[in-house]
């Protein structure tokens, strides 16, 4: 599948591209159709971009460097992630109908054999009433105490709607993979999904930059078993996908159109299997700029600032083998994650132990720009 030209026939369009030639990626502008290398000394990486008073007008001043098609790039899985020395974030639980799941996930301890009953009576408990709750307003003070005596109170729904959000991080520098790639699932993990997301760029400073399409790869049984298995849970090898470009916010395009995103996801298994869901960025519970907020300021600094997931809607709940478990993916899976201002990330589901392991970290990053003079 490769990507549609005409998704970016309007916007500012910006990612990395591996070039062979140089045994290193290149800062990309997509054009026409066409990627143009903009790579130099001013912006060797998308870092320095992001960090411009206005990168939108310096990347209309660069002369056009044709490097490859959309196409080519797309077909010849040289797209890489768009991102390189930002930290990547996530922040948890931002959506009622997934916040449900992830109590589910809890109460049931990683066993989906038990997840059915469990969310049939967490469901009588609390229907839909947290939908349009605010986050840490006085009405989710006293849903908590309500649910505190139903006997039902979770750490998940401490963040879901209580003053703090939850961050975690998501993943290294440099780790994510882009359009095309392998993602992975760790190979202990037997209930897993894909969760498709909207990924802000932000600077150093806390400017939200852009956004970008991402699948926050998630292990429902290890992360239930223990909320202190996070980590486990979402940082493996090739656990984190992100692209295809950065959109840079523009004349045609705002914080408000992320407000008003709609997520497609498609699941098609190797057995025929076709799952679609949704997700709307419309029904998030906490405003993407104050998720900002509770990531960078006086309490917490990013230099090379930071890409920042935003949660999902989508919480799969249709059996895919037997009765009851729900759905979870199989090796082969193809994934894809589209929204018509973003274009669209296709990944293919391995084991992390399958996926082409990380090698290209910081350190190589730095050796291979001093080498081509960028630095």
């Amino acid at each position: 599948m490769s990507l549609q030209p005409g998704t970016f026939a309007r916007g500012t369009f910006v990612g990395r591209l591996w070039l062979d030639a140089a045994a290193g990626p290149a800062l990309v502008h997509l054009r026409d159709g066409v990627l143009h290398d903009v790579t130099s000394r001013e912006a060797a990486t998308m870092r320095d971009l992001l960090e411009m008073d206005d990168p939108v007008g310096w990347l209309a001043r660069q002369p056009a460097r044709s490097t490859l098609s959309l196409d080519e790039a797309a077909r010849g899985g040289k797209l890489l992630a768009p991102n390189d020395l930002q930290a990547v974030k996530a922040c948890g639980v931002t959506f009622a109908r997934s916040m449900i799941e992830r109590v589910i996930e809890e109460k049931a301890a990683g066993n989906p054999a038990l997840a059915e009953k469990i969310r049939e009576r967490v469901t009588a408990i609390i229907g839909d009433s947290l939908r349009n709750l605010k986050a840490g307003s006085e009405s989710a003070v006293r849903v908590k105490a309500a649910l505190i005596e139903e006997g039902v109170w979770s750490q998940y729904l401490e963040v879901g709607i209580g003053p703090d959000a939850e961050v975690f991080s998501k993943a290294q520098p440099m780790s994510s993979v882009g359009y095309g790639a392998d993602v992975g699932l760790h190979p202990i993990s037997n209930w897993n999904n894909p969760e498709p997301e909207i990924v802000l760029a932000v600077n150093s400073r806390g400017e939200a930059r852009g956004a970008a399409l991402g699948n926050d790869v998630n292990l429902r049984d290890v992360e239930g078993r223990s909320a202190l298995l996070l980590g486990k849970a979402k940082d493996n090898n090739a656990s984190c996908a992100i692209g295809p470009f950065i959109r840079l916010f523009d004349a045609t395009y705002s914080i408000d159109d992320v407000r008003d995103a709609d997520l497609d996801l498609t699941v098609e298994g190797e057995d025929g299997y076709r799952l679609a869901g949704k997700s709307s960025m419309r029904e998030i519970s906490r405003d993407p700029l104050d998720l900002v907020r509770q990531t960078i300021g006086r309490h917490h600094q990013y230099p090379d600032g930071f890409m920042l997931f935003m949660g999902t809607l989508f919480a799969p709940v249709e059996d895919r083998d037997h009765q009851g478990q729900g759905f979870t993916h199989k090796i082969g899976d193809r994934v894809t994650i589209s929204n018509p201002d973003l274009g669209s990330l296709l990944n293919t589901v391995r084991l992390s132990t399958e996926c082409p392991p990380w090698t290209f970290g910081t350190r190589a990053l730095m050796a291979n720009l001093a080498v081509r003079g960028l630095l």
